[in-house]
């Protein structure tokens, strides 16, 4: 049986905060804390998922884990990311419920990384199949495409999505994922031109220039070097934990597997190159003859390389840069732009061109995704878009994403009444009003289609006139003074005159979160996004297929003198069809938390936290939770657990399950007021109750664990009381036999002992006179020697002595002489001295040379080129010939050391190196391998016996080679046997020779100059081995077997020399027909080997790899 567990079962702290008591900012903050520090990231409220960034991996998200909440109830488990999922999916599949998750939060709280667990986990648990894990990859790969171009790194989070995103996730009847949707919010273009200190633009650009290859960036006229390009932030262009170039070829692949063709990549490519051009594009003022200043640009070469790269023309995208047309009715002014309008045009350029760019990856993302079928399908959402932000300075951006929270904490609200309301129906308890603030009041205040914020911007940037943002601050001031949720010191409520933290240029706004100061600067421009016309149609005019589609306005046949929707009003449009899509779903929530802005593990900001948890609402979302039942649980769960406090219930209920729970909370005088009886589940109102069970609970389990205790050492004692009785009879039968088998064993060793004595005396004895008569013959050999050494010793003394008076009579003679020849050298010394003591240096020098050679001598090795220094000039000659001599006998000295075997390997080597040296790449590998000659051991190899057999003369070679087929270019695998005379293939498995080719008929031998091991060869036309045609082999010893071939033709006297052709091209004669074999460098499909493939009846293509 299962062992389930519970939400309260081994809890760190509360796991549902709707169980917190007391209830209070600060002990919510500190339950938080106190999961955070033992890594219990997630907390629920209710149905809502709190989600802490741990800031580190936790083991928490395995294969086990999803498999331990697969088809588990919500509550059933320690909270979970997962049971989330598991509960919309289940509810999508199951009871047919469209479903929506909302996740919220600010930057680094984790959103994009709860998004990402929310549907790997879907992925997981739904069905399995071909058709199915590819639309499954497909939608799991479509996020690191849109990270790329929609995350950048910011001083909150090395990975912030910079725009809004919801996907919806389509799914057949059966729960198995058909396809998807993605819409995306309020792109951070101004992000492109423009980044804060210490963030970074957009990833692509960083992942572009890091991890492209040289081949690729030159295509594109990029360089490496961030530092070149205006609009990268070089202060944080690298990132700790952050690898661009790895990062870049997953984006690639990513886009391969969602289905990009290769031209559309290059096409994305080209224009982030084009971006990242523009703003290395300047400026510089020229004054013309009407007195205005006219903008011209500096350097041409950044415009030029743009230029090229998305097909326009240089003089077309020059004068948009300089001159502006506009037109009114069927009239047109040009009129010229300054240096300060021609930035903000190349910069509304650059802004358009990525936001476009960025919205046509999300369509062309949506073709791939999508369902293919018109049948009905079920809808799961997932929402993650920006939480509430605020910052030191806000401005239009803070504004529209604050609103866009706002609308969402709105629908949370109310999608939270109405789940509660519509269970207490369905339960048949009674509903009671629950008072809450309605955030309404802020929501109209901004979206209000005649007084609201966003129609006075949208009506300021339409009227005639000069518009700024004093001009709109000055509306508001008018307009929106006595809303309450408005401040202005400019406004006429005398309230905020003296109140000095309110700038003059600023308006405040009360949100549901907090109050959120804004500064109006730029609200006009952002809100118009104005793109000059002149700009449109120069974009449309290029040669680039994608940039036709990015511009369509620029069409001159299409021409709308409308002003295009400002971004305000676009953005309200988008919220507003996302909310009416989130009402028709049911929601679930996911609450995300940043504990620090260091991005560190283990710290938690008190502080920071607590800003968080106001901005959320969550305190809210405990009281709407608490306002009626803290508490609910099915019947049988309820049962299954407290079960064991009443004496009735346990252990087993034989009714039904609410009768079991009514005589249980009847049993334990549970006050009537505090619970409540619906169709299906038990209703709890005060924490303290559900507290006060669970401690019951724990107080009978320690009973219950004493008693299973107590009992379990009972039966374990009388097991081994029983065990020991059992024991005891089994050894005294053993110990019987024991004894009698060491009786048996005593008498039969004295009997071999005696029997080992008596052997050992006859032995004994036989050994003593086979000593005595060795003794005997030893004495006898030892006298014969002794007498011998006396008469050889008697001779040796006669034969010193003679010697010595021989010695004496020439020693004294050489006296005699010697005295003779030095009174004659003392005549003639004086006048021969010069020659003699010159003689005499000479010879000395010459022994001392010899003598420093012989200490200095280089090595035996015949490479050595090393050689002693020239002591003396007149030695030059006599030291270079000795040098010569030297090297010469070392030589001589090491040929003498070869074999006969070691002095063939080194011709055949030789042979190999004139064949294919600098003509073949192979031939490098080939070096250090040794010719064997013999690899599958035909000899001694019994399967190959027959084929052995069969061959008559000595066997050169043998190896498998493979046979390629011309039809399909596979290879088939033979045994290759070389022989003086012949050739011989054979087939592998069975040893049955295929064919037997005279070396006689061979003409010549074709091979590439790849590092490849095709070779070709060809017969001699209208020779009988000829009627197949040629043989097109292929072996990794390529160069051994042709060497071998080539001295073996060579070494016959009676017939021709083999040639060797070696070219990337030639032609092979199969039967009737000639074939051309054609070798290329590329990539093959199966990996790093070589692919033979077959392009038509007259070629076969030999795809090799690239060095």
């Amino acid at each position: 049986m299962e062992v389930k567990t519970s939400l309260l079962d081994n809890m760190i702290g509360v796991g549902d905060m709707v169980l917190l008591e007391p209830l209070s900012e600060e002990s919510f903050i500190e339950n938080l804390k106190k999961r955070f520090d033992h890594n219990e990231i997630y907390t629920y409220i209710g149905s809502v998922v709190i989600s802490m960034n741990p800031y580190k991996s936790l083991p928490i998200y395995t294969a086990e884990k999803v498999e331990e909440y697969r088809n588990r109830n919500f509550y059933e488990l320690s909270p979970h990311i997962f049971a989330l999922a598991d509960e919309a999916y289940r509810s999508l599949r199951d009871q047919d419920k469209d479903q929506c998750i909302l996740i919220t939060g600010e930057s680094g709280a984790g959103k994009t990384e709860a998004s990402k667990f929310v549907m790997s986990y879907v992925a997981a648990v739904c069905g399995k199949g071909q058709e199915v894990n590819k639309v499954k990859e497909q939608l799991l790969q479509s996020n690191p495409v849109l990270e790329a171009f929609g995350n950048a790194k910011t001083m909150r989070n090395d990975n912030s999505s910079r725009f809004g995103k919801y996907m919806d996730i389509e799914f057949d009847f059966k729960g198995d994922p058909l396809g998807g949707v993605i819409s995306n919010y309020l792109l951070e273009k101004s992000r492109v031109v423009k980044q804060p200190r210490g963030e970074r633009n957009f990833h692509v650009f960083y992942q572009l220039l890091s991890g492209a290859s040289d081949d690729m960036l030159k295509k594109l006229k990029l360089d490496r070097d961030f530092s070149k390009y205006n609009y990268l932030s070089l202060d944080s262009a690298t990132v700790n934990g952050l690898d661009d170039a790895a990062s870049f070829r997953t984006v690639r692949n990513a886009m391969q597997i969602v289905g990009f063709m290769e031209d559309e990549v290059q096409s994305v490519f080209e224009l982030v190159a084009a971006v990242l051009k523009l703003g290395n594009i300047e400026f510089k003022p020229e004054s013309r003859v009407n007195g205005f200043d006219e903008s011209r640009v500096k350097d041409k070469n950044d415009l030029k390389e743009m230029c090229e790269l998305l097909g326009i023309e240089q003089s077309v995208l020059e004068r948009a840069f300089s001159f502006r047309t506009v037109e009114a009715k069927m009239e047109k002014v040009s009129t010229t732009l300054n240096v300060a309008q021609a930035y903000y045009a190349r910069d509304a350029l650059a802004k358009n061109l990525y936001s476009r760019l960025f919205s046509w990856l999300v369509n062309r993302i949506n073709e791939s995704i999508k369902a293919q079928t018109k049948k009905r399908k079920k809808v799961m959402g997932v929402l993650d878009i920006y939480g509430f932000e605020i910052f030191e300075d806000n401005s239009f951006e803070q504004f529209i994403i604050n609103y866009c929270n706002e609308k969402l904490q709105q629908i949370f609200i109310e999608l939270t009444l109405r789940e509660e309301q519509e269970e207490y129906v369905r339960e048949g308890i009674e509903w009671t009003n629950i008072e809450y603030f309605n955030n309404a009041i802020i929501c109209d205040l901004i979206e209000n289609n005649k007084n609201g914020i966003l129609a006075m911007l949208d009506e300021e940037c339409l009227r005639p006139g000069t518009v700024t943002d004093e001009t709109f601050l000055d509306k508001l001031n008018t307009v929106c003074a006595e809303h309450q949720h408005f401040e202005s010191r400019l406004s006429k409520n005398s309230k905020f005159l003296t109140d000095h933290s309110l700038p003059h240029n600023c308006f405040r706004i009360q949100h549901y979160a907090g109050k959120v100061l804004y500064r109006v600067e730029g609200f006009v421009d952002k809100n118009n996004d104005l793109l000059y016309r002149d700009l449109s149609q120069a974009m449309y005019k290029a040669n680039h297929s994608l940039i036709k589609l990015l511009f369509p306005e620029g069409n001159p046949a299409k021409v709308n003198l409308k002003r295009p929707p400002t971004a305000g009003f676009q953005f309200r449009a988008s919220v507003g069809t996302l909310m009416k899509n989130l009402l028709t779903k049911n929601p679930n929530y996911i609450r995300c938390i940043k504990p620090n802005d260091k991005k560190a593990a283990h710290i938690f900001t008190d502080s920071l936290v607590c800003h968080q948890v106001r901005y959320l609402g969550l305190m809210e979302n405990v009281r709407v939770r608490r306002a009626g039942y803290a508490f609910r649980q099915v019947y049988e769960s309820c049962l299954e657990r407290y079960k064991m406090l009443c004496r009735q219930t346990w252990p087993h209920w034989r009714g039904p399950a609410r009768e079991g729970v009514e005589v249980l909370l009847t049993d334990l005088q549970v006050p009537a007021e505090e619970f409540a009886y619906g169709r299906s589940k038990i209703f709890i109102r005060n924490p303290r109750t559900l507290f006060f069970l669970e401690e019951k609970r724990r107080q009978c389990l320690e009973d219950l664990a004493a008693l299973i205790q107590k009992i379990y050492r009972g039966w374990k004692c009388r097991t081994h009381f029983l065990l020991l009785k059992k024991s005891q009879v089994v050894v005294s039968a053993w110990y019987r036999r024991f004894a009698q088998q060491k009786k048996y064993q005593k008498i039969r060793c004295s009997a071999l002992v005696v029997q080992s004595f008596i052997r050992g005396w006859k032995a004994r004895k036989l050994l003593r006179e086979l000593k005595h008569k060795k003794r005997c013959e030893e004495a006898v050999t030892t006298i014969s020697a002794y007498w011998h050494g006396t008469q050889a010793r008697w001779e040796l003394q006669r034969l010193k002595e003679e010697a010595r008076n021989k010695h004496a009579v020439s020693v004294i003679w050489a006296a005699w002489l010697g005295t003779k020849v030095r009174r004659e050298y003392r005549k003639f010394f004086r006048a021969n001295a010069g020659k003699k003591i010159y003689d005499f240096t000479i010879q000395r020098i010459m022994q001392k040379y010899f003598l420093g050679l012989k200490k200095t001598m280089p090595s035996m090795s015949p490479i050595d080129k090393s050689w002693p220094a020239r002591p003396y000039g007149f030695l030059d000659g006599t030291h270079q010939e000795l040098r010569r001599v030297f090297h010469l006998w070392r030589c001589k000295k090491y040929r003498s050391q070869f074999t006969e075997e070691k002095k063939a390997t080194y011709e055949e080597k030789l042979a190999a190196s004139e064949l294919f040296k600098d003509k073949k790449a192979l031939y490098p590998s080939s070096v250090g391998q040794p010719f064997k000659g013999d690899y599958v051991e035909i000899t001694k190899n019994p399967k190959y016996q027959k084929l052995n057999s069969l061959v008559e003369d000595k066997v050169l070679l043998a190896d498998v080679v493979s046979k390629i087929n011309r039809a399909n270019g596979k290879g088939a695998p033979r045994i290759f046997l070389l022989t003086k005379k012949s050739l011989v293939l054979a087939d592998q498995k069975t040893g049955q020779v295929k064919a037997s080719v005279p070396l006689l008929d061979l003409s010549s031998v074709s091979v590439s100059t790849q590092s490849d091991g095709f070779f070709a060869l060809k017969l001699k036309e209208g020779a009988m081995s000829a009627a197949k045609g040629d043989f097109l082999l292929s072996s990794d010893r390529l160069i051994e077997i042709i060497t071998k071939l080539h001295r073996t033709g060579a070494a016959s006297a009676d017939r021709n020399q083999i040639n060797i052709d070696i070219s990337d091209e030639f032609l092979v004669q199969f039967k009737q027909d000639k074939v051309c074999v054609k070798f290329i460098q590329g990539t093959p499909k199966n990996g790093n080997g070589v692919a033979c493939k077959r392009k038509n009846n007259r070629l076969l293509e030999v795809s090799v790899p690239s060095p």
